[in-house]
C-alpha cells in the first residue's frame, strides 16, 4: 500500500467545500501553479521552483504574469474541470487540467476528488495527491475519505493521524466512518475529543446509534443524544424518525415526525418518505392522507422516492383505489414503483390485476427485477394460480436474467403447499440449491396445520426449530396442528419445552386508527379505557351472530379447557376486539380498518363475515399474509388464505 506519511508543511486557509468557486476563497492566499507555455503540457510531475503562493490582487494587477484574461481562463477552466467530475467524466476532466499553464488548488482538488469518487482508484488519488505542491484541508480531507472508501476505517485512521490541519469535515468523516461501520465506541471517542463540533458530527453520531443500536433494541442511547443536541437539523429528526419506523415502532416515529412539524421543522422527500412507511406499518390511513397533503405543500409530490413511498402507503392501508389514481398520475415510475403496485394487488388478492400490471411493465420496457416476481409470484399464491405460479418460477432466469432467492422458494412452497400439494413443497425444498432458512420451513407448517397432516407437520417443526430454537412461531404451529386433531398430550408436551427454552409466544395485537388516533388491542385486553362499552358490544354480537347461524370453531381455541371458556377466548380475539370498538366509533358508511400482527384465525376470519352483513358495514383486515375486505358476508380472499 501506498504510505500515508507526507511531509508536513505550513497550510493556506482551509477549504470546507469539496469544489469551491473562485469567488468563495476566503484566504489571502492562493497555490497557483505555472508551466511554460513551450512545456509538455501533459506532464503532471510539476517542478517545485514552479510552484507560487500568488494572492488574488497580484492573479489581476500583474500583467507580467497573470493578467486580466489568464485569470478568468483559470476560472473557467475550474469551473469546466468540477462539472466533468460532477457528471463522472474524469477523462474529460484531465484533459482540460493538462492543458492549463496555471493550476490553482482548486484544480488539483477538483480532479483529486474525481479519482477519490472512483471505486479501486485510491492508489492514483494517492499519486496525484503527492503532487500537489500547497495541499489545503480539502486537499486533505478527499484523500482521507477516498482511504474511508476503498480500504476502510483502519487506513483511513493511519492517514488522519498524519493530517498536519484537521477541520471539522475531517473530524465529521472520521466519525461517520465509524459509525457506518458499526464501531461506535470509536466513533464516540473521536466525537469527545473534537475541538469544535457542529450539526453534522451530531448527525452523524446519532445515525449510527440509530442504524447500530436500535436495531438491538439499544434506543437509549440514540435518544439522550438526540435530547442533548444544541441545536436539532434535518438530518437528526429524518434519522430518529427514521429509526423508530424501521425497527418496529412506528408509533413513537410517527409521535416524533408530528413534533418536527410542529417545531417549524421543514420536511424533505426523505422525512416524508418515513413518515409514510410509519402509516403504512400502522394502516393509518388518515394520517397518511395528512402527509400527503405534505407532499403537494412541499412541493415533493414529482419525486419518485416520495411518490412510490405514496403508493405503498395506499395499498398497504387497505385503498388500492386511491393507490391506482397516484400512481398513474405519477409522471417517473422506476422499477420500484412498479413493484409497489404489483404487491398491493397481489396483497389484496387481486391476482389477475397483479398479472396484467406485470405485462404492462414489461410492455414499458422496464426490466422486472428479483422483488417484481416475489410479488408475481405471491398474486398467484394468494389468487389460487397453482400452475401459473410455476410458469413464472421456471421462466425467471432463461428469461429475464434473474436468479431464484430463497424469498422465491419461499413463495414457491406456500404456493404448493396452501393449494394441498405438500409432497411437491417438500420435493421442491429438497431440490433448493442453497441450505433452505427457517421461513420455508414455518410456511410448510403452517399449511400443514391447515390440511391436518401431522406426520409431515412434526417433520417442519424440527426442521423449523433445528434452524432457529428460539422461533415462537415453530412451537405454536406445532402445538396448533395438535390441538386440530385433539392431542392435548402433545400440546402440553410442546408447551413444557417453551418453558424450558424460554420461548415466549408473540401475543397477538390489532390497530385500528379513529380520528388520526392509533388503538392497540391485546387478545384479551385489559386495559384499554373503552373495555366496558367494547365488551357490551362484543356479547350484543355475539348473540346476534348466533341467532344468524354462527357456530364458534372451537378448533382455534388452543387450550384444553371447557367450551364455554372456549368461546370466551375466542370471543376476545384482538381482531373482534378492535372491530366492536370501531362499530362504536368509526361514523356509519366509513370502512373499518383492522391491522393484525398475526395471521387472522379461521373462527375469527368466519365470525367477521357475519359481523360484516349484521352490521351492514365494510371490514378491511389486514394481517401477515394479505388482506380480507368483508363486504355483505362475503371476503375478498373467497376462503382461500
Amino acid at each position: 500500500m501506498t504510505s500515508l506519511r507526507r511531509s508536513t508543511r505550513a497550510q493556506p486557509s482551509l477549504l470546507l467545500t469539496t469544489f469551491p468557486n473562485a469567488k468563495n476563497q476566503t484566504s489571502s492566499l492562493s497555490t497557483v501553479t505555472t508551466q511554460h507555455p513551450q512545456s509538455n503540457q501533459t506532464k503532471q510531475a510539476i517542478p517545485p521552483h514552479k510552484t507560487h503562493l500568488v494572492s488574488p490582487t497580484q492573479l489581476c494587477n500583474e500583467s507580467n504574469h497573470f493578467d486580466h484574461h489568464q485569470f478568468h481562463n483559470i476560472i473557467k477552466s475550474n469551473k469546466l474541470i468540477t462539472s466533468h467530475i460532477r457528471s463522472g467524466d474524469l477523462d474529460s476532466a484531465l484533459k482540460v487540467f493538462e492543458k492549463m499553464t496555471v493550476r490553482t488548488t482548486t484544480s488539483w482538488n477538483s480532479i483529486l476528488a474525481g479519482f477519490a469518487k472512483i471505486p479501486g482508484k485510491v492508489k492514483e488519488a494517492r499519486q496525484l495527491f503527492d503532487k500537489i505542491p500547497e495541499p489545503d484541508a480539502c486537499s486533505y480531507n478527499s484523500m482521507l475519505a477516498c482511504y474511508l472508501r476503498n480500504l476502510g476505517v483502519g487506513s483511513a485512521m493511519e492517514f488522519f493521524g498524519t493530517m498536519p490541519v484537521k477541520d471539522i469535515a475531517s473530524w465529521n468523516t472520521m466519525i461517520s466512518g465509524f459509525a457506518q461501520n458499526g464501531e461506535m465506541r470509536e466513533a464516540q471517542k473521536l466525537f469527545l475529543l473534537m475541538p469544535e463540533k457542529n450539526s453534522v458530527s451530531w448527525s452523524a453520531l446519532i445515525s449510527g446509534y440509530v442504524n447500530g443500536y436500535m436495531k438491538f433494541g439499544k434506543i437509549v442511547v440514540a435518544e439522550k443524544l438526540f435530547r442533548e443536541m444544541p441545536e436539532k437539523n434535518l438530518v437528526t429528526w429524518n434519522a430518529m424518525v427514521a429509526g423508530y419506523v424501521e425497527n418496529c415502532r412506528a408509533e413513537e416515529g410517527l409521535k416524533l415526525f408530528r413534533k418536527m412539524i410542529g417545531y417549524g421543522v421543514r420536511p424533505n422527500a426523505s422525512s416524508l418518505s418515513s413518515a409514510l412507511l410509519g402509516c403504512s406499518n400502522l394502516s393509518a390511513l388518515q394520517m397518511g392522507r395528512q402527509v400527503h397533503q405534505l407532499l403537494y405543500k412541499f412541493e415533493l409530490y414529482n419525486g419518485t422516492t416520495s411518490g412510490t413511498a405514496l403508493v405503498s402507503m395506499y395499498c398497504k392501508c387497505g385503498n388500492l383505489e386511491d393507490a391506482w389514481k397516484f400512481f398513474i398520475e405519477m409522471t417517473r415510475k422506476d422499477v420500484v414503483t412498479w413493484n409497489a403496485m404489483i404487491a398491493g394487488y397481489a396483497h389484496h388478492g387481486e391476482g389477475l390485476k397483479a398479472l396484467s400490471l406485470f405485462d404492462q411493465m414489461r410492455n414499458e420496457g422496464v426490466k422486472p427485477d428479483w422483488i417484481t416476481f416475489v410479488s408475481v409470484l405471491m398474486a398467484c399464491n394468494h389468487a389460487g394460480l397453482v400452475d401459473l405460479g410455476v410458469q413464472y418460477f421456471d421462466t425467471m432466469a432463461p428469461e429475464y436474467q434473474v436468479e431464484a432467492k430463497p424469498e422465491h422458494y419461499k413463495c414457491m412452497v406456500d404456493l404448493l403447499s396452501r393449494a394441498g400439494k405438500l409432497v411437491e413443497a417438500v420435493e421442491l425444498i429438497k431440490k433448493m440449491p442453497f441450505e433452505p432458512h427457517s421461513a420455508i420451513f414455518g410456511t410448510l407448517l403452517g399449511a400443514c396445520r391447515v390440511h391436518k397432516n401431522l406426520q409431515l407437520a412434526e417433520f417442519a417443526a424440527e426442521k423449523l426449530l433445528d434452524l432457529d430454537p428460539t422461533s415462537a412461531a415453530g412451537y405454536v404451529q406445532l402445538a396448533n396442528v395438535y390441538a386440530a386433531t385433539n392431542r392435548w398430550d402433545l400440546v402440553a408436551k410442546v408447551r413444557r419445552s417453551m418453558k424450558e427454552n424460554r420461548v415466549v409466544k408473540t401475543p397477538g395485537y390489532s390497530w385500528i386508527e379513529v380520528k388520526s388516533v392509533v388503538h392497540e388491542f391485546r387478545s384479551g385486553d385489559r386495559a384499554h379505557p373503552d373495555l366496558a362499552s367494547i365488551h357490551r358490544k362484543l356479547s350484543e354480537l355475539d348473540q346476534k351472530m348466533k341467532l344468524a347461524g354462527y357456530v364458534p370453531d372451537l378448533e382455534f381455541a388452543l387450550h384444553d379447557v371447557g367450551e364455554e371458556q372456549k368461546q370466551q377466548l375466542l370471543l376476545w380475539h384482538s381482531e373482534k376486539i378492535a372491530i366492536a370498538f370501531g362499530l362504536i366509533h368509526v361514523p356509519s358508511g366509513t370502512p373499518i380498518r383492522i391491522f393484525k400482527n398475526l395471521r387472522v384465525c379461521g373462527d375469527c376470519h368466519h365470525a367477521i363475515k357475519y359481523i360484516s352483513a349484521i352490521e351492514k358495514r365494510e371490514i378491511i383486515l389486514r394481517d401477515t399474509t394479505r388482506f380480507h375486505q368483508f363486504k355483505n358476508g362475503v371476503c375478498s380472499c373467497g376462503d382461500y388464505w
